[in-house]
């Protein structure tokens, strides 16, 4: 089955572009905006609105595969690429991928899409993330439909993995609403949660004290309002490196004491840290991330620590999980550009014994996330994250729907490479 067509149209995202530079600057919010000058190149307000490109893939027989291409909330910080601009960026996908995808067989997911991610424009660079994220969610959805199989069965297929026959455990974002979308999980029984949003050490607080305050009502209302009997979720702040910008980024028996009392907090409940700190750089932050382990691991405190800035692309993946640079990696799907690379890094960290995160952003769309839950099925994730948005609802439901239909078609024999 050849590929006959590209079309493209543009979108927006479920959430927004923050400049993550300018926020962490001291930027004020003002209801959903924020009030300051840009520190990040390619941004002409701290918060806009954000963009995506559907890209569509016709096959001879009529039919199309399609994905969003989308870029993370805080683009151009931490090493990734500059802000995703749908007007920017159609032209290049209706020329430069066109010119290479038409004409060949949606014959494998893997290898097309491998040619993507090396493609180069015509300046010879890598193209935009974004672009590849998107167009291989569409080559796989279209060799899905050439081979009359679900998207999870190429990829297993591909890959030598088979698909789980469970939900994954989805982690769910609060944004700034802390308390009322903390509500909103609790009700629908998220087995990982809150996010929490500790951008800025006003948020966290001088001493960390807004964060234990917050751990210790979250665990209040847990208690207060189970779902069910026997609901024990896991609690997961992001802290968007906040915890090393108030006890230093490289004194780890500072923020080691920091997450003893929290742990002692939360508990019963286990404790998860993304990002504690940001170190500038690479290397900077792999040392750092595996100190602040070392010293955790050492003093037998139950918190697992969760690498996320500067952790951007496979390699860097490889890097951090060879390095044990925490106990678990956020694989953030977009800055991986296309998901081969998603699936691979989340193949790499089982393999090595490190968490695998299935992540993401709250400024991806409902069609990416929904190839990103058959790309987690098909290597079982140790977690997913709910997107996109902020608002809870939306993001659980199409994270919790898509896996439900993917368990359901497979148990009725339809789309199955293998019958496990």
């Amino acid at each position: 089955m050849k590929i006959t067509k590209i079309v493209c149209s543009k979108g927006l995202t479920g959430f927004y572009f923050d400049d993550q530079k300018a926020i962490k600057q001291g930027a004020k919010s003002d209801g959903a905006m924020y009030i300051g000058k840009t520190a990040t190149p390619g941004f002409s307000r701290i918060r806009q609105a954000g963009e995506s490109i559907s890209v569509m893939i016709f096959l001879e027989n009529g039919q199309y595969g399609w994905g969003d291409c989308a870029a993370v909330q805080y683009s151009g910080a931490g090493g990734r690429d500059p802000l995703f601009l749908a007007d920017s960026f159609i032209p290049l996908i209706e020329k430069e991928v066109a010119d290479h995808l038409v004409g060949q067989k949606a014959d494998s997911f893997k290898r097309l899409a491998k040619e993507i991610d090396e493609l180069t424009d015509n300046k010879g660079k890598k193209l935009h993330t974004a672009i590849r994220y998107g167009v291989s969610q569409a080559i796989l959805d279209a060799v899905a439909k050439a081979q009359g199989l679900n998207m999870c069965d190429v990829i297993a297929k591909e890959y030598g993995t088979k698909v789980s026959q469970k939900l994954l455990p989805i982690f769910t974002q609060s944004g700034d609403d802390r308390y009322n979308n903390a509500d909103k999980m609790i009700m629908k029984g998220a087995p990982v949660l809150p996010h929490g949003l500790y951008n800025s050490v006003e948020k966290l607080g001088e001493k960390g004290e807004h964060l234990i305050e917050y751990a210790k009502w979250l665990k209040q209302r847990v208690q207060e309002f189970p779902p069910y009997e026997g609901y024990h979720p896991v609690f997961h702040f992001d802290c968007y490196g906040t915890i090393g910008q108030v006890f230093g980024a490289d004194n780890y028996v500072a923020m080691a004491d920091f997450l003893e009392k929290l742990e002692k907090v939360a508990a019963p409940f286990h404790v998860r840290i993304e990002g504690p700190m940001d170190s500038d750089n690479r290397e900077a932050q792999m040392r750092d991330m595996r100190g602040l382990r070392e010293e955790i691991d050492k003093r037998n405190i139950n918190v697992e620590l969760v690498a996320d800035e500067w952790c951007n692309t496979l390699e860097d993946i490889i890097y951090f999980a060879d390095n044990k640079a925490g106990h678990m990696i956020q694989i953030k799907t977009p800055d991986l550009g296309s998901i081969h690379n998603t699936c691979e890094a989340v193949l790499y960290c089982e393999k090595v014994g490190i968490g695998a995160y299935q992540g993401g952003t709250c400024n991806e769309t409902d069609r990416s996330t929904q190839v990103c839950m058959h790309c987690a099925m098909a290597t079982n994730a140790e977690q997913i994250l709910a997107k996109p948005g902020m608002g809870v609802d939306e993001a659980y439901m199409i994270c919790f729907n898509e896996m439900q239909r993917i368990l359901a078609v497979r148990k009725a024999g339809i789309g199955v490479y293998n019958k496990d």
